[in-house]
Parts: structure tokens; C-alpha cells; sequence
């Protein structure tokens, strides 16, 4: 089976304290995310790490995802980072990274590098054929929901 790998690359108009946030808000996921059932943090290990639970679903198909977070949160000088390495589920392995940049009108640069592989050659046929238009609507879900706490950009 062959590990599927998306980077993208997206400019808003938000802050990236605020983009950080949102993302880093793991237990909120629910809300907004697309099949994403159920979402929360599990513990906390310091500051700058938690451990959390995901279930996504798509009609018969439910599975939890366990992983832990490591978060360094952006500064004036520092670009923020939120790293989550896959610790139990139905992956075969699992790297996810957001860093949140700093544009110089201070607006954010979001780098969105996912990488994935199942265990179950059948979900990973049906990821191969999806997986662009999934990470997609995932990357847009966060951006949609930006908009809904802060605003449009002609709102700002």
C-alpha cells in the first residue's frame, strides 16, 4: 500500500495566533469538521502537549483515532506549529503538521502537510481515489470556520 501525502499551502486573513487557535482547539472539532463524530482532549502533559480522541465517520464506517499533540504557539517572532503524531487507530501510520507563518501584513500563511497510509487495503483504496478531495474539505472546513469567529475578510 502506498502512503498518500498532501502539502498545502494557503493564505487568510487572519491572524495566525488566531489560526493557531483553531486548530489547536482539537475537542471543538466536532462542530465544524467534516466527519468528524466526536472530538476531545484526553489529557494534558504540561503546557504544550495533550493527548486526544477523534472519531470520524462516514455512513457504516466509525473509527476512533488516538494522537498526540504538540503545540508551539506563534510569536512575533516565531511561527507556530502544531504537530500530531498518530498513536492508535485504523492507520498504518499517521504525520500531521500545521505551522502558522507570519505573512508581513500580518495576515497567516498556513503550510497544511498531511501524510497517511491504512492498515485496511479497502479504506485505502477508497482514500486514494478521495484523498485530494478529502483534505481539501478539511483545509476549507478550518477556513470556514475562521470566518464564523472573526469575520470575512471585508469584515476585518
Amino acid at each position: 500500500m502506498a502512503t498518500k501525502t498532501h502539502i498545502e499551502q494557503k493564505r487568510l486573513p487572519y491572524t495566525p495566533e488566531q489560526m493557531y487557535a483553531l486548530v489547536a482547539e482539537v475537542d471543538k472539532y466536532k462542530d465544524f469538521a467534516p466527519w468528524c463524530i466526536a472530538s476531545r482532549i484526553k489529557e494534558w502533559d504540561g503546557d504544550n502537549i495533550f493527548y486526544a480522541d477523534l472519531v470520524v465517520g462516514y455512513k457504516v464506517f466509525r473509527e476512533r483515532f488516538t494522537s498526540k499533540v504538540f503545540l508551539t504557539p506563534p510569536s512575533e517572532n516565531q511561527t507556530g506549529e502544531i504537530y500530531i503524531q498518530y498513536l492508535r487507530g485504523p492507520l498504518k501510520q499517521l504525520k500531521n503538521k500545521w505551522k502558522f507563518i507570519r505573512a508581513e501584513d500580518g495576515s497567516c500563511i498556513i503550510d497544511f502537510n498531511v501524510e497517511f497510509e491504512f492498515s485496511n487495503s479497502m479504506l485505502q483504496g477508497i482514500a486514494q481515489v478521495f484523498f485530494q478531495e478529502i483534505v481539501k474539505r478539511m483545509v476549507g472546513a478550518f477556513e470556514e470556520r475562521a470566518k464564523e469567529l472573526h469575520g470575512t475578510p471585508d469584515t476585518l
